[in-house]
């Protein structure tokens, strides 16, 4: 349950901060370039120069991204350099491709492809080109891989703080994962997670909206990315903008922006990244799930799904078939809590058994499924409280490899066949 305190957003966020630099010996910032992160790091800027220390930044340049992005962390670092000791990371990294079914992560500053770059790494000092720099760095590590060794890396046995600026009204999941119990926190603060050692990463401005940011930006006179200029002169509102790589599950809903906004190196993106342009053409459509999906005629949505699966190259059909299965497993085997308003809302291939689900707060009955329905127009299906054909089907549609619409996560396994899928096409 939320609780709301007597003073402002930005007020809370400093003495927040005040505390962090109070009691933690070693601080480091991620920065992206991004609006979040921008005023994260303009908080902890004003409260390193207040108190004559200086803090590390981390950038992880995802090669694929915007100039003004580029522009934009340059100029923060070069007006900020008496306190700020930044690290530049430009090293071979894979990253999520949500626009292509043949090539599921791309490896921005591949070496290997180094003629397709699509542009070269900056020309700094603070920038890491070199893949022996950090000890713990592994050729193609994954993005979020790579932030975690980071962490207990820059940690080491020092009490250490690793400011991260994302908020909790952008996604339920990051909500939970911001204020759950079960997670070992720094002397109870909510906002804080302990990740190795003595290392923990904050969230000093997780219950901010996005209005609250731009208010921030406003009254302080903080710089910011100007490409937020560019996307709301297009038309893009401020809770849909998205700036960071952008073929992301998220980011991909704005990539036709990118062959507007720069066209000078929109040739070299295509030519870089499988989909690209797929992305480009089909972003606002149903092609990628940002529309309803219409069920083509004389199919059902059991059959559809059977024919997009057949349509599919043999290491992502295998992928996709061994998650479907875990899924009407789980449904047939474990089933899900209901909410007792919606039990008459159940289809004939539900069960209502006499168990109650020890879920959330174990006072609603748990349902198993018989079969999975092809389709529901009951709010059982947009809430994902009942397994149905059609929801197999949009993760196909939608390029949802990790199957996030089933409500999976990624898991070593799934990491490892992608790698090999990505390997296996990588020609193609």
């Amino acid at each position: 349950m939320k609780c709301y305190l007597d003073i402002d957003v930005l007020t809370a966020a400093r003495k927040r901060i005040g505390l962090i630099f109070s009691e933690f010996e070693r601080i480091c910032v991620s920065f992206s370039g991004g609006k979040d992160s921008g005023v994260m790091l303009n908080l902890a800027i004003q409260e390193a120069r207040r108190r004559g220390r200086k803090i590390t930044v981390l950038i992880i340049d995802l090669e694929g991204q915007y100039a003004l992005t580029v522009d934009y962390i340059a100029r923060i670092l070069d007006v900020n350099a008496d306190v700020l000791c930044p690290y530049w990371v430009c090293l071979p990294i894979n990253l999520r491709n949500a626009v292509s079914m043949y090539q599921p992560f791309w490896c921005a500053w591949d070496p290997e492809q180094q003629d397709k770059w699509i542009r070269m790494p900056p020309n700094r000092d603070d920038v890491i080109t070199d893949q022996d720099f950090f000890p713990f760095y592994r050729y193609r590590m994954e993005f979020e891989e790579f932030i975690v060794a980071f962490n207990r890396w820059f940690g080491g046995n020092d009490l250490s703080a690793c400011l991260v600026g994302i908020r909790s009204d952008e996604s339920l999941n990051r909500y939970r994962t911001i204020m759950s119990d079960s997670k070992a926190t720094y002397k109870g603060h909510s906002w804080t997670t302990l990740v190795a050692n003595s290392t923990y990463s904050c969230f000093p401005i997780y219950d901010w909206g996005t209005e609250d940011i731009w208010t921030a930006n406003g009254k302080n006179g903080w710089d910011y990315n100007k490409l937020y200029d560019v996307f709301y002169r297009a038309g893009v509102g401020i809770h849909e903008m998205r700036i960071c790589q952008p073929y992301g599950d998220d980011q991909r809903i704005g990539l036709d922006l990118f062959r507007v906004i720069e066209p000078e190196t929109w040739a070299k993106v295509v030519n870089r990244v499988s989909g690209a342009n797929f992305g480009n053409i089909y972003c606002g459509s149903k092609m990628l799930g940002y529309r309803q999906v219409n069920l083509p005629q004389g199919h059902t949505w059991k059959s559809y799904t059977k024919l997009l699966l057949a349509s599919l190259p043999p290491e992502a059909q295998a992928s996709y078939k061994e998650r479907f299965l875990k899924f009407i497993c789980y449904w047939h085997r474990q089933g899900s809590p209901v909410r007792n308003n919606m039990l008459n809302l159940l289809p004939p291939e539900a069960a209502i058994t006499d168990k109650i689900a020890t879920r959330g707060k174990k006072d609603k009955k748990l349902v198993r499924y018989r079969s999975i329905p092809d389709h529901l127009d009951s709010d059982l299906e947009s809430e994902k409280l009942a397994p149905t054909w059609r929801r197999m089907a949009a993760c196909i549609l939608k390029n949802d490899h990790l199957c996030k619409g089933l409500s999976f996560s990624q898991t070593k396994n799934q990491v490892e066949r992608i790698k090999a899928l990505v390997e296996k096409y990588r020609d193609i």
